[in-house]
């Protein structure tokens, strides 16, 4: 036996020679010490260790852990000292299962609270998505209290084995009933995993929805639409689905203004024209530079295409509208032409034994076409 053991045995032992109720006091007044010195000691130690930790996240956690460690150590300090001077009457291990329990859901609600502050706090710093945060609460306190009712049960002796098998038939009933909720909810898992848009992202869906990411939940994502209209669509179909998010990897988009001139303008004339309404309208960027393209050879018309860049997705429509209108008026000044499909339609005379008719009556008998009744 070392030193320590004896000197501990002897302190012990003066500690069971003092009455009950004295001895009880100085048990509990020495637990209370030592919550105290864990409290203050580790405070100290912790902020040592974690100096050089940026963001809050270690005083988080020490605010939140020291109320629950001052507490069980109080509390079992108190339950060893009254059972090893026999202060307690009745049944023993109650008395354990009902200290056990307090201490359990005492560090359940501690750990639940702990994960809410230290999501938080990392949502403020920036390394978590904030609509994750919902998620990670529910299945972090999912877990925290099935874990505590499983020790509850143990503490008490309540075999738990029918309950893992009728929590099993349970389950199964539940999923089944709930299938597309439990589906939309791991297709918000999937959609947060694989960073496939966030809130303020331009989406647009396989269906043509287009429009800007409102609200990101468990259950589904909301779409404002340019007609200021909320679409509301599962996860578990946008998990499945094309979409196109027109916000990355940059938020700057490209837009195409198509146009058709006649036969015989002035490409280079044309092409000078359009250059010049890019670099005059205020929603198109500078860099990348606009630029005219020839894209071919149409029935009535040269086919060019202007191609421009806007800074946010949202501005297409209306820089397309503001340049399809300026180059339709530089156009009409400068006589440059743009044509529309026209058709001719030309009648062949046809003859009828010996006579000439035209297409209209080319079908008639010989009769009508020589004018007899």
């Amino acid at each position: 036996m070392s030193p320590l053991d004896g000197i501990l045995a002897d302190a012990w032992s003066w500690v069971t020679g003092l009455p009950d109720w004295q001895g009880f006091l100085l048990v509990v007044g020495l637990s209370l010490l030592a919550a105290a010195v864990v409290h203050v000691g580790g405070d100290v130690l912790v902020r040592r260790l974690t100096r050089r930790i940026p963001g809050e996240v270690d005083d988080v956690v020490l605010r939140t852990i020291h109320p629950a460690i001052w507490l069980s150590i109080v509390l079992l300090g108190t339950y060893a000292g009254a059972a090893q001077l026999s202060l307690l009457d009745g049944d023993i291990g109650t008395i354990h299962a009902t200290i056990l329990t307090v201490v359990t859901l005492v560090w359940a609600v501690t750990l639940s609270r702990l994960g809410r502050r230290l999501l938080a706090a990392v949502t403020e710093g920036g390394y978590v998505d904030r609509q994750i945060v919902p998620i990670v609460e529910n299945v972090w306190s999912a877990v925290l209290a099935g874990l505590s009712a499983f020790l509850v049960l143990s503490f008490w002796r309540v075999d738990v084995t029918p309950l893992l098998a009728s929590a099993g038939l349970v389950g199964i009933v539940v999923g089944l009933a709930a299938r597309d909720t439990i589906a939309n909810f791991f297709g918000s898992i999937a959609l947060y995993a694989d960073g496939t848009y966030k809130v303020g992202d331009y989406v647009v869906l396989s269906d043509g929805t287009r429009g800007r990411v409102q609200d990101i939940s468990i259950r589904s994502t909301v779409v404002r639409t340019r007609d200021d209209v909320l679409v509301t669509v599962p996860n578990a179909q946008l998990n499945n689905d094309t979409i196109t998010n027109e916000s990355t990897p940059r938020r700057y988009r490209r837009i195409k203004v198509p146009v058709g001139v006649a036969y015989g303008t002035d490409v280079d004339e044309v092409e000078s024209i359009m250059l010049a309404v890019a670099a005059a309208e205020d929603l198109v960027r500078e860099q990348p530079r606009p630029r005219v393209r020839m894209r071919g050879f149409g029935d009535s018309a040269i086919e060019v295409e202007l191609l421009c860049w806007v800074s946010r997705p949202r501005l297409t429509g209306r820089a397309r509208d503001r340049l399809l209108r300026e180059v339709y008026s530089r156009f009409r000044a400068a006589e440059v032409e743009i044509p529309f499909p026209q058709r001719e339609v030309h009648l062949a005379e046809a003859e009828v034994d010996g006579m000439a008719t035209d297409g209209l009556d080319a079908t008639a008998p010989p009769e009508a076409a020589d004018g007899d009744d």
